[in-house]
């Protein structure tokens, strides 16, 4: 099995207890990093992507390439300063 390149968890969330013991909260992992940053970059490319009739264009073209910069994104934290 291969392993998934997303960068981690973006929210990790630790698993929690009051004081006593109480009020239990489950740790999560929250969403994928790649993720994120693909959610961010599809906020800016719905911002100024070619509308058609008042309407977003090839949808399935702005998802991709909101995932080609968040791979982008990613590649560009394994290099080293």
């Amino acid at each position: 099995m291969t392993e998934r390149k997303d960068g981690g968890p973006a929210f990790p969330r630790s698993d929690e207890r009051g004081l006593m013991g109480e009020g239990f909260r489950e740790g999560s992992d929250g969403m994928a990093l790649r993720d994120w940053f693909a959610g961010r970059a599809m906020e800016q490319l719905i911002s100024v992507w070619p509308m058609t009739d008042g309407h977003l264009g090839d949808r399935k073209a702005v998802a991709k390439a909101a995932y080609e910069y968040a791979d982008a994104m990613l590649a560009a934290r394994e290099v080293k300063p």
